[in-house]
């Protein structure tokens, strides 16, 4: 199909997926004085970037042909009982959450709730996570989830790091130590991270420790509780020799275990760090899965990530929000202690509602099940020859030693359908979980049996269980059994019943603005149609039970799934080289970085780290820079938002010798197509320099414009944005890297292999957990490219360029639009100006909160231009929903204008006073200049599309001045 025009009889998922009709697309471009969608295009891109052919990528196929292509490929993985543990398990999700939570697009469509007085469910929910991490870890503060548990210990890393170098305890050439007993994928990320910062990382036994401290000057270490081995260390004297030096102590902790394990923050931890997929998310293949991160309070304005606090409104009335915001990334850039930008939300509060579901009582059953299944196996095993339990003390994780050949046990588990998680020639681990039941010990028990040329005989065993019981030992140290009560609070206690959880969870929900109820125009995030076909397959056990270290002959559909994948994206942005480890954005700008860097020092070119950043570029680029141990060097822009060349000729040759990279945007967050860029990349060329592209704006380019044609050396992709991955209300996202072939050597490695060291040449960077990181929401990527075809992919871009350039002629004669291109053009997005308002004192949060009362979520405010607001429409928006928002944004553009002509006060109008909650409409006290109706409905259709805020607006400085972030135990 050549153009949008040419609607061909059969359906095409793209009619689904775009939300216009053929009518109002025509409409528009006859608004725009267009005759067609290619005359339309060619006004837009600059002619010299753009792609003249189609994407050689696989024609679309239906939403029936996909659903039974992609359960034929998951019937090619194979799900066998894994033990393999390393920070994995088999999980029970509660069908009540899966159905109402992650199945449900009220709870995955929702945006980062930084608009706090229509996100009250979700920061609800998230609360109940901080506190129910704070309780269980025994620490003061948590925030609100992280990427995944090995990101979460390089970014302890980093935190305790800036915090001793900017209170000047330490100096930059100081060393961190690491338990090598901890999860391996933990170690190699921590060496990524090192490698970055020019820190020396220490691997060796805990007990050792004392032997570096003199010579290694160690400002921190990690430790983990239990150990990825399975034992139980006593940590009192390291923790005292720490203490006593001043050396952070780090505990990367099993969460599980903790609700019968003295917890670290009784024992001296400063922070601990974990995973909470236990909680029952499920395995994936990998993820996506919630890290938790808590700390003392002397970390409060260094912790990374989100922190969700208790405030008010301005009626008094309890309210939660977004807390200490000033330390997020996109305000801090290069000083910010992370450059964590999409989180866990999702997986977050899928962990929180299990943990309200069991309650205290039903989290210590179930550990307690695990821990005795594990006893029992022990026990049994012991009356089988030659193997031998070696760990004094453990919780759910045991290390079998056997003195016979480990090829026959691997022969026998593979016919038996179970994976162990074999250490070397004589040895190997076994992890159960809650799913494991007797008949699954026995399966266990006739490998061991079977390899040992032993009869099995579950008579006898039946007979040595019962005297097991009589034989029980404790298997946790009694000095740290947890004493400690947890889940005091009264709403821990409440949810026992399906009933009462499923109504608290529709009440949540009901507080919250998704895209179920509007278009959520937000600039530089692409909130787009997340298709039901694309996601159904996520629930399914073919792709939800696989552990990421099963063999590949057990995985093959996933391997299948990744494989094609990673080549729809080669040929999209025309780089040869692909990883899906990142799992999110912000982290796929640290791979690109850390991937540069990595080129550089195989060249023995260490001296270049300087990053070029224009202030056009995406808001985490300098975080992710620093974060790399990179010297930041800013680059200005004209008036018209473009780059301003003569700056960077002047500063590519001032550090011509030292410059490592050009992190740009395209198109720029200013939301136009840099017309010099090819230019500009060669300029950077010139002087040895790497160019790495945020794909953040990649809508803007799929199916029209390569980056690899560019000149772009290397992008990262938002899978959350351009590839349909939902939101999730703040996560999961994805963020894989493409490169040209000359970094193709230094892709990410798989982190679990501790074994591949780094060499003198080429440093192996490990970035997440999991090899392909969020694994299991790949297949939606999959999906939408896959349903959407060549043509639908570049069909979408083209209605994205032209509903934002739609909502550019309606507002342009009612607020002052920023940037434009060249024909007077926008790309994807638009900035409007909001600032020319404030002598009246109405700022571009007010505008933000009065939305609300249309039902709207605003768009981008005061990023990348303070005061300004940046709209992204997105192609799966109607023509009708696109009208509404026009219309809400003309008129509350009236309302400003019965300000300035004195009809209204200065400090008690509608805008100032929104949004204007039932709690204040309902109210028999009404003293506001205006009407209730004016203040509810400004619209006839606002009746119609009501979404009500849940309360009056939030008052931010109270929240941070009393931070709380968890529940007290009333």
């Amino acid at each position: 199909m050549k153009n949008i025009d040419e609607f061909p009889k059969k359906e095409k998922f793209y009619h689904r997926h775009i939300g216009s009709s053929y009518n109002e697309i025509k409409s528009m471009l006859k608004t725009l004085k267009y005759s067609s969608i290619e005359d339309f295009i060619k006004k837009v891109i600059p002619e010299e970037i753009r792609l003249n052919k189609k994407l050689n990528i696989p024609n679309d196929i239906s939403e029936y042909q996909y659903l039974n292509h992609i359960n034929n490929i998951g019937k090619k993985n194979k799900i066998y009982k894994s033990y393999i543990g390393l920070g994995y398990r088999n999980t029970i999700l509660p069908s009540v959450i899966q159905r109402n939570i992650l199945e449900n697009p009220g709870w995955y469509t929702p945006y980062t709730p930084y608009q706090a007085e229509i996100s009250q469910g979700r920061l609800e929910a998230l609360i109940n996570f901080q506190t129910i991490i704070s309780d269980i870890t025994k620490m003061k503060i948590s925030n609100a989830s992280m990427l995944d548990e090995s990101s979460a210990a390089g970014d302890a890393m980093f935190m305790v790091y800036k915090k001793k170098i900017k209170e000047k305890q330490i100096s930059s050439n100081h060393s961190f130590f690491v338990s090598n007993e901890t999860l391996p994928q933990i170690i190699n990320v921590l060496r990524t991270r090192c490698f970055g910062l020019g820190i020396e990382l220490i691997e060796d036994h805990h007990e050792n420790i004392t032997s570096y401290y003199k010579n290694k000057n160690l400002f921190g270490l990690l430790i983990p509780y239990p150990s990825c081995l399975g034992e139980i260390y006593d940590y009192s004297k390291l923790v005292s020799f720490s203490k006593e030096n001043n050396i952070s102590i780090i505990v990367s902790a099993n969460l599980l275990s903790l609700v019968l394990l003295k917890p670290p923050g009784e024992w001296g931890a400063d922070v601990v760090i974990g995973s909470t997929q236990s909680f029952g998310m499920p395995m994936g293949y990998g993820g996506p899965h919630a890290a938790f991160f808590s700390t003392n309070e002397q970390y409060k304005r260094f912790i990374p990530g989100r922190i969700i606090g208790i405030s008010i409104d301005k009626n008094k009335r309890k309210s939660f929000r977004m807390a200490i915001q000033t330390r997020e990334q996109h305000i801090k850039r290069e000083k910010a202690t992370s450059n964590i930008c999409t989180s866990q939300v999702l997986p977050a509060i899928i962990s929180s509602m299990y943990a309200l579901y069991h309650g205290k009582i039903g989290l210590i059953r179930i550990a307690n099940n695990i821990h005795n299944y594990t006893k029992k196996l022990e026990y049994l095993l012991s009356f089988c020859k030659n193997i031998y339990q070696i760990n004094k003390f453990y919780f759910d994780t045991i290390r079998v030693k056997f003195n016979f050949s480990i090829e026959k046990i691997k022969n026998i588990s593979e016919i038996k359908k179970i994976n162990f998680r074999y250490l070397n020639n004589n040895h190997l681990t076994i992890s159960l979980d809650e799913t494991t039941n007797e008949k699954d010990l026995y399966h266990i028990l006739e490998i061991f049996y079977e390899s040992n040329n032993n009869k099995f005989c579950k008579k006898i065993i039946d007979n040595q269980c019962y005297q097991f019981l009589e034989e029980n030992k404790l298997k946790i140290p009694f000095f740290l059994k947890r004493k400690s009560n947890f889940f005091k609070n009264k709403l821990f206690n409440n949810f026992y019943s399906e009933n009462e959880l499923i109504r608290y969870i529709k009440r949540l929900e009901k507080k919250d603005l998704s895209l179920n109820h509007s278009m959520i125009p937000l600039g530089s995030c692409t909130m787009k149609l997340n298709s039901s076909t694309g996601l159904l397959s996520i629930t399914k056990n073919e792709w939800k039970d696989l552990h990421p270290c099963v063999p590949n002959n057990q995985s093959i559909g996933y391997q299948f799934i990744i494989e094609k994948l990673k080549n729809y994206l080669k040929e999209i942005t025309g780089l040869p080289g692909v990883t899906l480890q990142p799992n999110s954005g912000s982290q796929g700008e640290y791979t690109g970085l850390m991937m540069i860097k990595s080129f550089f020092y195989s060249k023995k070119e260490f001296q270049r780290n300087v990053a070029l950043i224009p202030s056009s570029s995406h808001g985490t680029n300098p975080a992710s820079a620093s974060m790399a141990g990179m010297k930041i060097i800013l680059i200005k822009n004209k008036i018209d938002g473009s780059i301003d060349i003569d700056d960077l000729i002047k500063k590519t040759k001032k550090y011509k010798d030292y410059l490592s990279v050009l992190m740009i945007t395209y198109p720029s967050v200013h939301g136009i197509y840099e017309k010099n860029i090819k230019i500009i990349i060669k300029i950077i060329h010139k002087y040895g320099g790497q160019v790495y592209m945020d794909g953040a704006n990649m809508n803007a380019q799929v199916g029209l414009i390569k980056p690899g044609d560019l000149g772009i050396d290397i992008c990262h992709l938002n899978l959350h944005k351009t590839f349909a991955i939902p939101h999730g209300g703040g996560g999961p996202g994805m963020g894989p890297v493409c490169v040209k072939s000359h970094l193709i050597p230094f892709l990410p490695t798989n982190p679990y292999d501790i074994n591949k060291k780094i060499n003198n040449k080429i440093k192996k960077l490990a970035i997440s957990s999991s090899p392909y990181g969020s694994s299991l929401i790949l297949t939606i990527s999959y999906a939408y490219i896959r349903l959407l075809g060549p043509d639908g992919l570049k069909i979408c871009t083209e209605i994205s360029l032209l509903n934002a350039n739609y909502i550019k002629n309606k507002l342009i004669n009612y607020y002052k639009i920023l940037y434009v291109g060249k024909n007077n053009m926008v790309a994807h997005e638009l900035i409007i100006d909001c600032k020319s308002f404030k002598s009246i004192g109405i700022e571009v949060n007010d505008i933000a909160k009065r939305m609300m009362d249309y039902g709207f979520h605003a768009p981008t405010i005061s990023f990348p231009v303070e005061g300004s607001m940046m709209i992204e429409p997105t192609e799966s928006e109607s023509k009708k929903e696109i009208d509404r928002f026009i219309e809400t944004l003309i008129e509350i553009r009236n309302e400003i204008k019965e300000i300035e002509n004195g009809k209204f006060s200065k400090e008690n109008n509608v805008i100032k006073n929104s949004p204007h909650s039932i709690h204040t409409l309902t109210n028999n006290l009404w003293d506001y200049p205006y009407s209730r109706e004016k203040a509810a409905y400004p619209l006839p259709w606002v009746r119609k599309y009501k979404f009500w805020p849940t309360v009056d607006r939030v008052i931010d400085g109270y929240g941070d001045r009393n931070l709380i972030c968890s529940y007290s135990c009333n």
